[in-house]
């Protein structure tokens, strides 16, 4: 069993994605007491998780390296860094009309991962440890807890710092009971080898039409793809791209936030209609909406927090999360000559064959008798995170659950935590050392999918999390006295 010594306590942070490296670098530069700060994460680096850790030349970030910064105070550092290191010279595709850069999301995955390195060894007594492993479990003790890894010896901790990755999508029903385990089924498009296997003549169909269909269809564009793509989601909406100009627009009164779903609804409906007539692009409305998430969100309860998630998330995810214009370009180059087909329609049949794949799709708003059959090679899932089986799915949240340390958000968004992201535990009592950082607490905080709001609630979290270092410290060295 790994301890720190008496003196320097110990921090056990899991996953080492941008959310959990944010909160290490953070954690270090809060905390006044020694401490090692171990982060297990199975990459080769820290910071890049999932999004920032792809290789394809074409997943860029979806919005301008500007605006992509960590430090409120220093709002052009990645833009800076971008531009100083190299990277725009060995990506002059970046740089779109408009002089905005839009880099390869391997880019800000370097970036990040320097400013951990350089914080890692920054103060005398705090120490950033990259552990390459994998958690399997986490026991609570007498005297924190023990992270038991795939190999290795357990970590003592005096905190856990929950930041998982998102889990994969999860098939419809329908194809997960006949296409299981059929090969032409891609069910994870984020695995590095997804694509592998698909030859450019092949037709695709897309479950799917946010940001992971968007990257699917540019990707295999980058690799000469030329057969029929058809793309369909229930509504069949696809993430919406940039203004031309950004043209700030403020409209949010924080004495007057909507309470329910529907009045924010209509709220938002008359600011883009006032926006529209002053000439100012829909987009900075939603940039407004954004920026005030958090107030919106807490005043919602419950109920109105389900009714969003129900009648409103699809359309917030389409104009919220935007894609690079590079991506975007893509699309619309593969509308118009026909090879991309994006509809609104739902699932009536999966069925494998010798030779394709047929799916039957009812379109939307249509009568019953009306549906298609398509007759694909691939069958590829872009439905996004399956939050709402996070617990189930990966087994550290599995022990942690068993154990009654942890339980799933009521709105099957992640983990039920609290204000400091602290975990609630079965019994309804906050875990004063067991925290979530990053897109697992959403129910608490509304909107952290974005790296600006993630970044907020990670530095949050470590301000908290170093107070209570020190306590544990203090707690220590007086009964020692």
């Amino acid at each position: 069993m790994c301890r720190s010594s008496d003196s320097q306590r110990h921090a056990v942070v899991i996953g080492g994605g941008f959310s959990g490296s944010f909160f290490a670098a953070q954690l270090a530069v809060h905390t006044n007491v020694p401490v090692h700060i171990s982060v297990i994460e199975p990459r080769d680096v820290l910071g890049a998780g999932v999004a920032y850790s792809t290789s394809d030349p074409a997943h860029r970030v979806n919005v301008p390296a500007a605006r992509m910064t960590l430090y409120p105070e220093n709002p052009a550092d990645f833009d800076t860094w971008f531009c100083n290191s190299g990277e725009l010279g060995a990506d002059p595709e970046a740089l779109w009309t408009d002089g905005s850069a839009y880099p390869r999301r391997a880019a800000f995955g370097r970036y990040v991962a320097e400013i951990i390195a350089s914080r890692s060894s920054a103060r005398t007594g705090v120490s950033i440890e990259h552990i390459q492993d994998h958690a399997v479990a986490v026991e609570q003790t007498a005297h924190g807890y023990e992270v038991e890894r795939a190999h290795g010896a357990p970590l003592h901790a005096d905190i856990v710092v929950l930041a998982t990755s998102h889990p994969p999508p999860a098939p419809p029903r329908l194809v997960a009971a006949t296409l299981g385990g059929d090969p032409r089924l891609v069910s994870n498009p984020w695995d590095p080898t997804a694509l592998h296997g698909i030859a450019p003549e092949d037709d695709v169909a897309i479950i799917g039409t946010g940001l992971s269909m968007a990257d699917i269809v540019a990707s295999l564009d980058q690799r000469g793809h030329t057969g029929n793509i058809i793309a369909f989601s229930r509504r069949g909406l696809l993430p919406r791209g940039h203004a031309a100009c950004q043209v700030p627009f403020t409209w949010f009164a924080a004495n007057d936030t909507p309470d329910t779903a529907l009045a924010l609804s209509q709220l938002v409906r008359r600011k883009v209609a006032e926006a529209a007539a002053n000439g100012v692009p829909w987009q900075s409305v939603f940039d407004e909406l954004r920026g005030n998430g958090k107030k919106i969100w807490d005043r919602l309860g419950t109920v109105e927090r389900r009714r969003f998630l129900r009648h409103l998330r699809v359309f917030w995810d389409s104009h919220r999360y935007r894609i690079a214009p590079q991506i975007e370009a893509v699309l619309h180059r593969k509308m118009r000559d026909g090879t991309l087909v994006v509809l609104a329609a739902s699932l009536t049949h999966a069925r494998p064959g010798l030779d394709k794949i047929a799916l039957g799709i009812h379109p939307r708003r249509k009568p019953a008798a009306h549906y298609a059959q398509l007759l694909v090679d691939r069958v590829i899932i872009t439905t996004g995170p399956a939050h709402g089986t996070v617990v189930e799915q990966i087994p550290v949240l599995r022990s942690l659950a068993r154990q009654g340390l942890l339980q799933p958000d009521p709105l099957g968004l992640g983990v039920l935590v609290d204000g400091h992201g602290q975990v609630i535990a079965t019994n309804g009592i906050a875990a004063v050392d067991l925290f979530v950082v990053g897109p697992l607490a959403r129910e608490q905080y509304g909107e952290l999918m974005g790296m600006p709001q993630i970044s907020a609630q990670a530095n949050d979290v470590a301000m908290y999390a170093a107070s209570l270092l020190r306590e544990i410290a203090t707690t220590e060295l007086a009964s020692r006295g």
